[in-house]
């Protein structure tokens, strides 16, 4: 499957991790989890978990610690893919 096909796919998914201040440490276990149940998870983070990141900085760490694929950051969200 494509990046755009999986960008579609994600369009319609709803938000099931949420980044908040605790960081990113504290949703990698989750966000394992859950893409171990299914292949697209969308996240959010919120302004008190990034710090001086931005979104993209954030979300690809996220992505590199979990060993997922980033497939797009758009606001304050990003999906991933595994």
């Amino acid at each position: 499957m494509n990046t755009q096909d999986l960008r579609k796919e994600a369009h319609d998914l709803d938000v099931t991790v949420w980044v908040g201040k605790s960081g990113i440490e504290a949703v990698v276990g989750e966000l394992n989890d859950q893409l171990a149940e299914r292949n697209l998870v969308k996240a959010k983070f919120l302004r008190a978990a990034l710090g001086g990141t931005t979104i993209d900085e954030a979300a690809a760490d996220l992505a590199e610690r979990v060993n997922a694929d980033l497939i797009e950051t758009r606001g304050k969200t990003a999906v991933f893919h595994r």
